[in-house]
């Protein structure tokens, strides 16, 4: 039986998700919802397409996966269902997508049509749910929507290489719940762009001469607990989903602040990786 995932950003205090579970349910009595998180920043694509991209890869072939993340209907935003990496995407076509693919092509597109069989302003309660127990009961994209090729593309969030192969410029997209701060810059391009070379790290004030593999390794534990650095250690690692971060080693942005306050990051601000 295929799972089906919500992300939102509609939080947990008000009704909705609830209501979207109660309507999945009702129409499809045997399906497994689970949450990947209901608190994305209001109406923040590129902070849903970090947090999606990096959680549906742990699930079995074949789920669906409802993004409720700036979702309202208008000419400017349609609705799109998308099979990709055999995986299926419900969604507005407002550039989320476009973020998720950067590794793959997909392997059909659809925008859906349905909207005339069913009013709503609440389009992820009426439409997504009805495409979702769709799909989950076999059904094909072509019923619920017509082939298409548009997908809208979100432009100035890729990392610039310039000066010679001599620097990467990336800019933050994520801040999780730790206070760190992701980049775009993947240990892939910094691989590819830097050859070994040492380099240096710049993020405002924030200067990272040293790339460590887990946040542990930044801590030297040779050396006495009470005279080594430690708790609010700065320091940049590749992390589980192979993007370049920056951290505060065991921090606590409601107590002792984390990578974004004591460093005066946020979303967008650029990092810059220069290379001997």
């Amino acid at each position: 039986m295929p799972i089906i995932t919500l992300t939102t950003d509609f939080g947990i205090k008000d009704h909705f998700v609830s209501a979207v579970k109660g309507a999945i349910y009702t129409e499809f009595p045997d399906a497994k919802v689970i949450d990947i998180s209901h608190e994305i920043s209001p109406f923040h694509i590129t902070e849903a397409a970090y947090i999606i991209q990096n959680a549906y890869k742990s699930f079995p072939k074949g789920s669906i996966h409802i993004i409720g993340i700036d979702s309202e209907l208008n000419p400017e935003n349609k609705h799109i269902a998308v099979q990709l990496d055999d995986h299926y995407f419900i969604c507005a076509n407002n550039g989320l997508i476009s973020l998720i693919t950067s590794e793959f092509n997909p392997d059909k597109v659809v925008e859906i049509n349905i909207h005339d069989t069913i009013i709503s302003n609440f389009p992820v309660l009426d439409v997504f749910v009805a495409v979702a127990c769709h799909i989950a009961r076999g059904g094909t994209l072509e019923v619920i929507g017509k082939n298409t090729q548009e997908i809208k593309t979100i432009k100035g969030i890729t990392p610039i290489v310039n000066l010679g192969d001599k620097q990467i410029v990336g800019s933050i997209i994520y801040i999780d719940n730790y206070g760190n701060l992701i980049t775009n810059i993947t240990r892939k391009l910094f691989e590819e762009v830097g050859k070994g070379r040492k380099f240096k790290i710049t993020a405002r004030t924030a200067i990272f001469e040293n790339v460590y593999q887990r946040y542990s390794d930044a801590i030297n534990f040779e050396i006495e607990k009470s005279k080594r650095e430690e708790d609010g250690k700065k320091l940049a690692i590749f992390n589980s989903s192979g993007y370049l971060e920056l951290a505060i080693y065991k921090s606590n942005p409601k107590t002792v602040g984390g990578a974004s306050s004591l460093f005066g990051l946020y979303y967008r601000d650029t990092v810059s990786v220069n290379f001997e």
